[in-house]
């Protein structure tokens, strides 16, 4: 069985071989993460970028120009002239081919390629198995800056990649299947760290990013069919991700595309925005 859409991968030796095709864009998206006693700090994977990229890779910054200046919260999606100019700015037109990988963890890819995809840019694909494949397979690196030249990009949104607060309300009684993406002790609020409150959506199930990748490589399509199908993912009318903050989710989001689902959105504020009122109910433990 081969994934329903394979264009959205695409292997290391498969890109080093489109490398100098003047209609391809590539970027590393890098974020990291670092944990600390009230939360995560950000910061911005260009350093690691600047130190070795693949040969012509541009630049994505995620929390920057790709991001709601005026939310409280981290990497919201901003409104969509905003976005297109971001898009348009670091060279990415409608008629190019993209790829994404990260020199940081792959969900930071997934989550430049939903953006994209919700902007209505379809010709867009994941570097499987990101920046570690890439250098296992023995393939040059380059250091330093680089960029390609601004141009328009024409959004064509497509609303339902995106999903509000309000929806996932509606959701917890309805028939959408909900996931959350996040580690066990997340999911279930018994670890140390938790986003404000424990616990997770009334309804929703588990499923951590990371079971749905083997070392950053998506898993073969049966085993990933297999994965989504166990928690009705690819059964269900509609399916909404979260997790922290609207990042790990676009990797079981990605996925469910990868294999064809076409009604999936991403809860972009995901539980740093669900806990901002305590009347949001949560669930704490191992069951929906």
């Amino acid at each position: 069985m081969q994934y329903t859409h394979p264009e959205y991968l695409v292997t290391p030796s498969q890109l080093h071989e489109q490398l100098g095709d003047p209609n391809l864009r590539v970027f590393d998206t890098a974020v990291f993460l670092i944990p600390g006693k009230h939360g995560y700090a950000v910061e911005t994977g260009h350093k690691k970028y600047r130190e070795a990229h693949l040969p012509g890779a541009g630049f994505i910054d995620l929390n920057g120009a790709w991001a709601d200046p005026t939310s409280d919260l981290n990497f919201t999606v901003p409104n969509v002239d905003l976005l297109a100019n971001a898009i348009g700015k670091v060279g990415i037109g409608n008629d190019h081919r993209v790829v994404l990988y990260s020199s940081s963890h792959l969900m930071w890819a997934t989550r430049a390629w939903w953006l994209l995809h919700y902007a209505g840019h379809k010709n867009v694909a994941i570097l499987n198995g990101n920046l570690n494949a890439w250098r296992d397979a023995g393939l040059p690196v380059e250091s330093g800056e680089q960029h390609y030249a601004s141009t328009q990009f024409m959004p064509t949104v497509d609303a339902g990649c995106i999903a509000s607060t309000t929806e996932v309300e509606d959701g917890m009684h309805g028939s959408v299947c909900t996931i959350n993406a996040l580690s066990r002790s997340l999911y279930e609020g018994t670890g140390d760290f938790y986003y404000q409150r424990r616990g997770h959506i009334p309804g929703s199930k588990l499923l951590y990013y990371d079971a749905v990748l083997t070392d950053e490589t998506f898993l073969e399509p049966d085993a990933l069919r297999a994965a989504l199908s166990e928690h009705g993912m690819l059964d269900a009318e509609r399916v909404i991700t979260y997790c922290g903050g609207g990042i790990a989710a676009t990797v079981d989001a990605f996925a469910c595309k990868l294999l064809g689902h076409g009604n999936v959105g991403v809860y972009d504020g995901s539980m740093s925005a669900w806990v901002t009122d305590d009347a949001r109910p949560l669930t704490v433990g191992p069951t929906p």
